[in-house]
């Protein structure tokens, strides 16, 4: 009997050892596989890169910096936060990270299959702070394979109202200041702080925000701070100049009239056009501190991160509201979250 059981115990062991190199195998072919793109992407850069135009702040959005924004779809403002302030909000994301219970709701967010859609802990995040991790963080038994602070793809959706230190930064007094020139009556709708960890931070495929967050008419702005140095070797942004001119390609929405949000709901890709994204020519190179603000149909994507170095960022999506937000949107608020303004009155964030 106790041989039989030692035959068995060993057998599971070489199991587990057989599942963790056919995993190493996949990982290491995943990690060739995104060094190449990214080798294709630098190589075609160099042959029809655009030079983004670098705007520093000085405690206003002045005319010039409108008017590239309206011609390329995006516009970087250097020196728009503080180092200490990154630092700061960086280390307190990571606290956050490092609290995370992972006993259950391991959700692997991926842009490229978006697999994530069908898990209500996703598709119900609107108004919470969940936290989504990398491909190559879960193991085949469902165990972290990398400390949480490590596995973390991203922390969303709704840090800017729950949290007071992400409100704090997401209210700051320049940002206030660049929606009131851009909006009529700007609305904080989703935020994202984006971990790109070294070696693990997944590729991030071609999109614009409008097709996730879509509103009549559209009025969808990214408000994107690089919290560390964000350069072509971690992974940084790569847009379309002047793609925003284009069509919007498609809609990521809920097709159930009592509400996608409910358990079993479905959400789906709906193509608007089929007209091809153009070349993603502008590497948006950011320093630590810089704000990247992003139209909602400029194209955008960045590279997988097989570089030594993270590329923490926050990301703030603004619309409207004097625009119509369409109940068919993925993101949706409940009753006792309405969205808020840059007013930092009356917020209980925590």
């Amino acid at each position: 009997m106790r041989q039989t059981e030692m035959r068995q115990t060993e057998m599971r062991q070489a199991e587990v050892r057989q599942a963790e190199v056919r995993q190493a195998e996949v990982r290491q072919a995943e990690v060739r596989q995104a060094e190449v793109r990214q080798g294709d992407m630098a190589d075609g850069l160099k042959e029809t890169a655009a030079t983004p135009r670098h705007f520093v702040w000085h405690g206003e959005m002045g005319d010039e910096m409108c008017a590239a924004f309206a011609e390329d779809g995006y516009l970087i403002i250097e020196d728009f936060f503080a180092a200490d302030q990154c630092d700061a909000l960086k280390a307190h994301a990571i606290g956050l990270m490092d609290n995370h219970q992972a006993d259950e709701d391991l959700v692997v967010f991926s842009a490229a299959g978006q697999a994530h859609a069908k898990a209500d802990y996703f598709r119900t995040s609107g108004d919470k702070i969940r936290f989504f991790l990398e491909e190559g963080a879960v193991d085949e038994a469902g165990q972290l394979r990398v400390p949480m602070r490590e596995a973390v793809n991203k922390i969303g959706h709704n840090l800017h109202d729950l949290d007071s230190e992400f409100s704090a930064f997401s209210r700051a007094p320049q940002m206030r200041k660049v929606a009131e020139k851009l909006f009529t009556a700007p609305q904080l709708l989703q935020s994202m702080y984006i971990c790109k960890n070294a070696h693990i931070g997944g590729e991030v495929n071609c999109h614009q925000d409008s097709t996730f967050l879509y509103t009549k008419p559209e009025s969808c702005i990214g408000f994107w701070v690089a919290i560390e140095d964000a350069t072509p070797e971690n992974g940084c942004l790569y847009a379309e100049t002047g793609g925003h001119h284009g069509p919007l390609r498609a809609l990521f929405q809920g097709g159930q009239e009592n509400g996608f949000q409910d358990k079993g709901g479905e959400l789906a890709m709906r193509t608007l056009d089929t007209t091809p994204f153009g070349e993603a020519d502008a590497a948006l190179i950011a320093r630590k501190g810089t704000l990247v603000l992003l139209h909602g149909r400029v194209p955008h994507l960045s590279s997988a991160n097989m570089s030594d170095k993270s590329r923490h960022a926050y990301a703030l999506h603004v619309i409207d509201g004097s625009a119509h937000y369409p109940a068919e949107n993925w993101l949706q608020r409940g009753a006792d979250h309405p969205l808020r303004g840059f007013e930092t009155e009356g917020l209980t964030g925590g």
